[in-house]
């Protein structure tokens, strides 16, 4: 059965308790105080609660806090002589369980500790059939069959159970914030907060202030104590996104918390320390701007411990027809609007593509295409490009400062890829 923690500064009442619960095959704790409970809560995992109120070092009140601190969903049963209806009311509100007055029957005891306890069962398996669910659909939104996708797929389940720090790329629109959900999603600190900010949306005080907090006065306009994203996202993941574009200041102080778990407020001297799992996302040629004297050659190689590189959609046309069959589908839904296809003379059209958008402009034409066209088949027609410029056999569009896998010969992350390239990872 379950393990339930009896905090009474009684002995014999602990004892009393414990010889009933005993008799349902309960592994019995016992704490006599309010401190006592605090440090077998922290040590502990346990299954119910039993707590007297009124001690010698504190409250049952207390002992409700530090469960609930411990874990939310521990249920926490009131036993107690001080029955008050102020003092039932107050622990009902908290989140106790049940409140149970003494003297008290066994039974009673017994029946509501047992209905606690299967709760807490049923919450439990509830939380790891929802993880289980999770981790089988597991990188279900990173859409694609092509080799690129399969072995970007292949990387993500390898690294998201892992603690490194993954660096991904690519261009604009081509996914990067849903590989970092996806590595979150998988990984031991999914049900801990996952937080996003992109690092090219504030100025250079001001993205610090987000990523560290700041203290009250740090800044004209600092008119209290602010809590940073590193904090926020405590025990969880920080994804940046375009942290090419962080400034040097900045850099150093991401490059402190990547050491030692160690951050400053603006305006502090006091370190704060996070537990956070750092996920870096950019279209940048980092080593490019390493040379330029604009990003930490140092900060570079702490964050490409785990590079994942996401292709340009006209280095991977295999995938256009299956991503645009899920964004129609997906579209249709969300506009409340009846299923459309696409012709193949459209899928032609959409495989000569450059795609400067990547998916994101793909999504984008065919939600444009709904909006705008009553026929059930999406032509050529109802897709205006942006550009007419093709796919040509000598030319795969691929940017000057387009991205390429690192090989085992070294970090050569941002060289032109060669023609027909696999882009294996």
């Amino acid at each position: 059965m379950g393990r339930i923690l009896l905090v009474d500064d009684e002995a014999s009442m602990r004892r009393i308790l414990a010889f009933n619960l005993r008799q349902d095959q309960h592994e019995i704790w016992e704490a006599s105080g309010v401190q006592e409970a605090r440090r077998a809560l922290a040590a502990n995992d346990f299954d119910v609660v039993v707590t007297d109120q009124r001690m010698p070092d504190g409250e049952g009140l207390a002992v409700l806090g530090y469960a609930h601190e411990s874990d939310a969903t521990l249920p926490v049963i009131f036993l107690t002589a001080v029955a008050t209806i102020e003092l039932a009311v107050e622990s009902m509100r908290q989140g106790a369980f049940d409140f149970l007055t003494k003297p008290f029957q066994p039974e009673v005891v017994r029946a509501t500790v047992r209905r606690a306890y299967e709760r807490t069962r049923l919450l439990r398996e509830n939380i790891l059939l929802k993880d289980a669910v999770v981790r089988l659909e597991g990188t279900s939104e990173i859409f694609g069959e092509s080799p690129a996708i399969r072995e970007v797929r292949e990387r993500i389940a390898r690294v998201a159970p892992t603690s490194a720090t993954v660096l991904i790329t690519g261009e604009t629109g081509t996914g990067k914030e849903l590989v970092a959900r996806a590595i979150h999603r998988n990984s031991p600190r999914a049900s801990k907060p996952f937080v996003a900010v992109n690092c090219a949306a504030f100025t250079e005080t001001l993205l610090e202030s987000e990523l560290f907090g700041h203290e009250k006065g740090a800044f004209t306009g600092a008119d209290r104590q602010r809590q940073g994203l590193f904090e926020a996202a405590h025990d969880g993941t920080l994804f940046l996104d375009e942290a090419g574009e962080m400034s040097l200041p900045a850099q150093a102080k991401l490059l402190r918390v990547l050491t030692n778990g160690e951050l400053l407020r603006v305006g502090s001297t006091r370190p704060r320390q996070v537990d956070v799992r750092v996920l870096v996302a950019t279209h940048r040629n980092l080593q490019q701007r390493v040379k330029e004297g604009l990003f930490r050659e140092d900060l570079f190689y702490r964050l490409a411990v785990v590079p994942i590189h996401l292709p340009p959609l006209r280095d991977r046309v295999e995938d256009i027809p299956g991503m645009s069959d899920i964004f129609c589908q997906q579209i249709a839904t969300e506009l409340k609007m009846p299923r459309r296809s696409l012709s193949e003379a459209a899928l032609q059209q959409l495989r000569q593509y450059r795609f400067p958008g990547n998916l994101r402009e793909l999504r984008n034409l065919i939600e444009r295409a709904y909006i705008l066209t009553s026929n059930l088949e999406i032509g050529p027609g109802d897709l205006p490009l942006a550009q007419k410029e093709t796919v040509s056999a000598g030319n795969n569009g691929s940017h000057a400062d387009s991205f390429a896998i690192p090989t085992s010969e070294g970090f050569d992350f941002w060289s032109t890829p060669r023609k027909n390239s696999s882009c294996a990872l």
